[in-house]
């Protein structure tokens, strides 16, 4: 892999970052591995590698969450320690974090203010300033706990652009962002590079690398095992660096569908907090054997519609939803579990996973029947054996069954709560962001597998941000804007644009539209 040239010397005779040997481990797993790397200013550097590889401690290191166990720090020439993220802070580096780095009971305008110097008033207007500027809405008396993972890594992202970095770390920020945010995001990284900004770029979108970043430097099992100019190459030969091997493609057959399995009939549903949106006359059918996905931009209803077909939040009429031909609006989560409900939220940590829980433990959360429960005892040989099936069978890089669920990476975290409500064989599977941080080797596993279940009669429902992916795995899509739900359409049908206008709110138009064209 021939070595991609750097800036020259005269524009840039020092790296404003340089690694030399960085070593990290915890206990059972070397996450970082003698890692080098340089990072030079104006530069956009993107850092690749599976679940696992190591790209998220490095970072870490480098913003003084984890002090690395050998290996140097040079910030613009000079040795440094960072031992904490003011300290970090204060060289002039900001971090957005794949898991977000929010407290739910705190106020936006609070959140951003703990890494900022600056009066409320003022903040709060420059917030509305910054986030409408890059198409990034938000509002700064909002508690966090009411958004949903879309609108938190806004908060996130602004939280950053108004600490003026000059070295701005972004740990998977557009996973779930729309193709228009995306593209803004883009245009002010650009600009910030411009005049001079580093910025370290982590992402498993490789059409995104390739369009944005100078330079990428891959990481596999904690090592750097090459450098490359992401613009000369292909996706393909970028997913071959990563895995070591091609990316495989989902198999997509033509659908076979039965009875409806998960019907929803005109819901109607408040928001329980003043920031939430209320579903107005939402009617959707999915039936056994097809996948049916709902596109949109965070904060339309989805966190809403999620807790009512999850069971999170009753329903006054029971007839609303309909599961497996049996009324289920007024059961609670527990009951449509035992009718064959399996249920992937997009918030993995906290509401996926318990983070202090071992993964064993973390089995029990949605499962409490036989084999591993029999007559109100636990029976944990079973739990530890489906814990470790799990791990195996998808793949998931941990220290084994008794690892506690924070201390693996996003990615495989995902993994695992996937593979874990799949080993229940559901009837029914709602997922939310199912491939949110997934490296694009277990992503097309992920969506292979739910492709899999529909072909063996399952009904599946999955509501996500990331348009290639619904478009690539499902039978028919709908689109979710200001609480209400667009008539499904066959994959076939419609198209990107067409989904685009619907996710921006504009569903009149494209109707009238059409009707002149008839």
């Amino acid at each position: 892999m021939a070595q991609p040239p750097r800036p020259s010397e005269a524009a840039a005779p020092v790296p404003r970052l340089s690694l030399r040997g960085i070593t990290k481990a915890y206990p059972g797993v070397v996450a970082n591995d003698g890692v080098d790397l340089d990072v030079f200013p104006g530069e956009i550097h993107a850092v690749l590698g599976e679940n696992g590889a190591g790209k998220s401690t490095l970072m870490k290191v480098i913003y003084g969450l984890a002090w690395p166990d050998a290996g140097t720090i040079r910030w613009e020439g000079e040795l440094v320690e960072i031992t904490n993220p003011g300290q970090a802070r204060k060289l002039g580096i900001g971090m957005v974090f794949q898991h977000f780095s929010l407290f739910e009971t705190l106020t936006v305008a609070d959140n951003i203010r703990l890494a900022l110097d600056s009066r409320t008033r003022r903040l709060r207007r420059r917030i509305r300033e910054v986030s409408k500027r890059y198409a990034m809405p938000l509002d700064p008396a909002r508690r966090v706990h009411t958004m949903s993972v879309g609108e938190r890594q806004r908060v996130e992202i602004v939280r950053c652009l108004l600490q003026d970095p000059r070295l701005l770390i972004l740990d998977e920020p557009t996973s779930v962002l729309t193709p228009s945010a995306v593209e803004r995001l883009f245009d002010t990284l650009r600009g910030l590079a411009a005049q001079g900004c580093s910025i370290l770029y982590i992402s498993h979108k490789l059409d995104e690398i390739r369009a944005l970043c100078d330079r990428a430097t891959v990481l596999r099992n904690g090592k750097v095992t090459g450098q490359c100019d992401p613009r000369a190459e292909t996706t393909a030969s970028l997913a071959r660096m990563m895995i070591g091997g091609d990316l495989p493609r989902p198999v997509h057959r033509a659908p076979h569908a039965g009875a409806p399995a998960l019907v929803i009939d005109a819901l109607d549903l408040a928001a329980d907090d003043p920031f939430g949106t209320s579903l107005r006359d939402v009617s959707l059918t999915v039936h056994a054997g097809e996948i049916v996905g709902i596109a949109g931009v965070s904060g339309n209803g989805q966190k809403e519609l999620l807790a009512a077909l999850s069971g999170e939040r009753a329903i006054e009429r029971a007839q609303a939803i309909t599961l497996l031909g049996q009324a289920a609006g007024r059961l609670d989560a527990r009951a449509r579990r035992a009718r064959g409900l399996a249920f992937i939220p997009e918030d993995r940590l906290g509401r996926g996973a318990v983070p202090e829980m071992s993964l064993a433990d973390n089995v029990l959360l949605t499962t409490r029947t036989p084999p591993l429960v029999k007559r109100g005892f636990v029976r944990a040989v079973q739990v530890r054996e489906r814990a470790r099936r799990t791990i195996a069978q998808f793949a998931v890089k941990a220290a084994g069954v008794d690892a506690p669920a924070q201390s693996l990476s996003g990615g495989n975290l995902q993994k695992f709560i996937v593979g874990r409500e799949i080993e229940r064989a559901p009837r029914v599977l709602i997922a939310a962001q199912p491939t949110w941080g997934v490296d694009v080797g277990a992503a097309a596993q992920i969506r292979q597998t739910l492709l899999d279940l529909r072909d063996r009669g399952v009904a599946v429902l999955v509501i996500s941000e990331d348009l290639d992916e619904l478009l690539e795995i499902c039978d028919a899509l709908a689109v979710i804007a200001q609480g209400r739900l667009s008539k499904a359409k066959p994959i076939r049908e419609t198209s990107a644009e067409e989904i685009g206008q619907l996710m921006a709110g504009v569903a009149a138009t494209v109707e009238a539209a059409a009707a002149v064209t008839a």
